[in-house]
This record gives structure tokens, C-alpha cells and sequence, in this order.
């Protein structure tokens, strides 16, 4: 039995912050959107990774109405700390951004306020509902689910590294650049008694740690491990004296709790060489792959559909002038790429030491703590860090649909 076709102006493939937002963004601007998700409704809005959202993202969010809940129970940061030979030292990245910050509020948390917000306003995303192909053979590309073929004038991928949008990208619009990091990190979700007062990074001769905020009784850490390091070697002890150690975790300090999670990061970066093929689009990790050094996944793939929502909203008005348009798109994400990764890059050489003999180790920390220095004081140095750090700034704007 053939699956019926019907028509829509965009089809979003992927529930996540990505999809979400520009769903949300083009519903509200009277562009007819249909949204497909290949997990459950409760896988979507249950998974925990990122949790900190940068200042040009939520000024984004607020202005289309989709932060409320993020400004009512997130917390707002302005520094980081860095620990290394003993000694802390506090980056105050909001005075030095001239006021941007961090708000930190769970993923899991802002996609169930998207998936509300996206109801309420009209919209529905089927969840369920893997997306089997993108046919693009005719003169507008068929979305093929198992019971319907969504016909699109654009396709939109937000649909992880693995994106069945990308698949139907030709072979001349396919390739991507990675990077595999020497490295890995174990990434650890554990109970806390009290809130996490701000990001910590420690520099460490046994490898680097992190320590952040997720919510008032629960934080994230991280543990540098070798590469491909098996995940039953790190037992519950093992990780607890690693991340004291490290971290230099004293009186004053939150104290662990019950480990609800513990996980083995591979750290690649990977930047596709273009995010556009005809009516076809990504944006997310369809695009490009970060490491959560910095914190920037879900900021740039915020910042895709934010471009991309004007992009789209531009085609709209003006049929003519898509391929314009289109194309302008493709070339600001690729560079907005590689500059988050060059910024995520320089913070993992700043984090990890090179591997050598414990000499090389001892120099490398004192360079490290040398180069802190620098970025927490006031100046030119300090300052681009900052911006940089926090998302300072503004995303591309699409205007925010008048009150009814």
C-alpha cells in the first residue's frame, strides 16, 4: 500500500533544541512546519547533557517568547574558576564581556518548555516516527516515514551526527573535516548538597577535571582518561578519589552524593564542509560536532536555526531570491563552524598536558597558570576570551511575531 503525500512548507527532521527552536520560530511567523523525531516523547525530554545556555542564545529565546521558564528557575553565572598548582584563580567573564553570561538551566529541561511552547501555539511533533529517506530525485524532496511521504519545499536536518538528511546530501556535498582528540573524558552526573557556585576547571600532572552546575542537587563532572579507555575500569572509588584529587575538593566545596550516571565521551571534532545541498539543510550536529569544551554545542546549534529561521523566512517573502539566500547560509555557518571549534580547541590545549615524562608535566603546568593569569585580568586578552566564553553578542534576529 502506497503511503499518502502530503505537502509542507518545511520539514524539520529531529526533536531536539536545534529543531525545536526553528519549528517554534517559523509556526509563530505562519510558516506551515511539520516536525518527525525517531525516538519516544520520553526519551526526548529525559535526556541530560548540556546545561549551559550562553547570553545571545536566551536573549534569542526571550524575544520569541520561548525563555520563560529558563529566566524563572535557571541560575544566572558570571565566572569560572580554574585550579592549578594549588592555587585558584577566578575568571570573572561577565564584568570582563561587559555583562553576558551563563544561564544554567538542563537540555532536557528547555526541550520540554520548546515541545510545550510549540503545542500550545498549534504545532504537533510526532514522535515515533524515524524518517527512512529523503528522496530528492524530483523537483522537490520527499520525506519517506513508514505511514506518509511529507513533500517539502526544504528539508531541515537536526538530526545528530548520524543525520538521514545528510545521507541525501551528493557526493559532492558530503564531506566533512573530524578531528579525533588524544584524549577522552568520563563524564560523571552525581548528587551534590548544595548548588555548584560556578564552572571549575583543574589542571592536574593525573589530567584534567571539571566540575559543573546542572541544578541545585545535581552537577556534572568530567574526568580526563586515555583514549578508548574501558568504562569498567573506572569503579565507583576510583572515580571519587580521581575527581577529589583533581579538582582539590575541600571543606566549603560541594560534596558528592549518589552517582546517578557515569558515561565514556570520545572527544572528535568534525565540521562539515557544507551544511546545504539544494532544499536540503542542517543545522546541530548534523552540521559539525563539538566537544563540551566551552560549552558550545547547543549555543551554535541554537545560533544555526536562528540564521537559518531568517534564512527560511527570507525565502519565503522573496521565492526568487532563495538560492541567494540559501547559499549565504551554507558559507556564515561554515565559518561560525570553524570559529567555535577553533575556540573549543584552544580551551582543550589550555586544559590537558601534553603527554612526557613528569618534568615536561611540571613545565607545561606552570605555562598553563601563566596563561590563566592573563585571561582573568582586564584587557584585550581577557576580554575576547570572555566574549567569547559567555556568547556575547547577538544572534542573526528574526523578528518576533507581533502579540496577538
Amino acid at each position: 500500500m502506497t503511503a499518502p503525500r502530503r505537502h509542507v512548507e518545511v520539514a524539520v527532521v529531529g526533536a531536539g533544541p536545534a529543531g525545536l527552536v526553528l519549528a517554534n520560530v517559523l509556526h509563530r511567523a505562519g510558516v506551515a512546519v511539520e516536525v518527525r523525531e525517531r525516538a519516544s516523547r520520553a526519551e526526548v525530554e529525559q535526556q541530560a547533557r548540556a546545561g549551559l545556555i550562553e547570553h545571545r542564545v536566551v536573549e534569542y529565546l526571550r524575544e520569541h517568547g520561548l525563555a520563560d521558564r529558563l529566566l524563572a528557575e535557571g541560575g544566572r553565572h558570571e565566572w569560572c574558576e580554574f585550579v592549578c598548582l594549588g592555587e585558584r584563580m577566578r575568571i570573572p567573564y561577565g564584568d570582563l564581556s561587559g555583562g553576558a553570561g551563563h544561564w544554567v538551566y538542563p537540555q532536557q529541561l528547555l526541550v520540554r518548555d520548546l515541545i510545550a511552547a510549540y503545542e500550545r501555539s498549534g504545532g504537533t511533533v510526532r514522535f515515533d516516527c524515524p524518517v527512512l529517506d529523503v528522496d530528492t530525485s524530483g523537483p522537490l524532496p520527499l520525506v519517506r516515514c513508514a505511514d506518509e511521504v511529507l513533500e517539502a519545499d526544504y528539508v531541515v536536518g537536526c538530526d545528530g551526527p548520524r543525520s538521514t538528511v545528510a545521507q541525501a546530501f551528493p557526493a559532492d556535498a558530503a564531506g566533512a573535516v573530524e578531528r579525533r582528540y588524544p584524549y577522552d573524558w568520563l563524564t560523571v552526573l552525581a548528587e551534590v548538597d548544595r548548588p555548584v557556585d560556578g564552572i571549575r576547571y583543574a589542571l592536574h600532572e593525573a589530567g584534567f577535571a571539571g566540575m559543573m552546575p546542572r541544578t541545585p542537587r545535581l552537577a556534572r563532572f568530567y574526568l580526563q582518561v586515555p583514549p578508548e579507555a574501558d568504562l569498567s575500569d573506572w569503579t565507583e572509588a576510583r572515580i571519587r578519589e580521581q575527581l577529589s584529587l583533581r579538582l582539590q575538593l575541600a571543606a566549603g566545596d560541594p560534596e558528592l552524593g549518589s552517582v546517578t550516571e557515569v558515561g565514556m565521551l570520545r572527544l572528535r571534532g568534525r565540521v562539515r564542509e557544507h551544511v546545504r545541498a539544494g532544499r536540503l539543510l542542517l543545522a546541530g550536529d548534523a552540521a559539525h560536532v563539538l566537544t563540551p569544551s566551552g560549552a558550545k554545542g547547543l549555543n551554535l546549534a541554537v545560533a544555526d536555526v536562528a540564521d537559518l529561521a531568517e534564512t527560511l523566512l527570507r525565502c519565503h517573502r522573496d521565492a526568487d531570491g532563495h538560492e541567494d539566500a540559501l547559499a549565504d547560509y551554507d558559507r556564515r555557518r561554515h565559518q561560525a563552524a570553524w570559529t567555535t571549534q577553533e575556540f573549543s580547541d584552544r580551551l582543550l590545549d589550555l586544559l590537558h598536558l601534553p603527554s612526557g615524562d613528569p618534568a615536561e608535566s611540571a613545565f607545561g603546568l606552570r605555562l598553563r597558570r601563566e596563561r590563566v593569569s592573563r585571561l582573568a585580568a582586564p584587557g584585550p586578552e581577557g576580554e575576547a576570551f570572555a566574549r567569547a566564553y559567555a556568547g556575547a553578542g547577538h544572534l542573526h534576529r528574526t523578528p518576533a511575531p507581533a502579540p496577538a
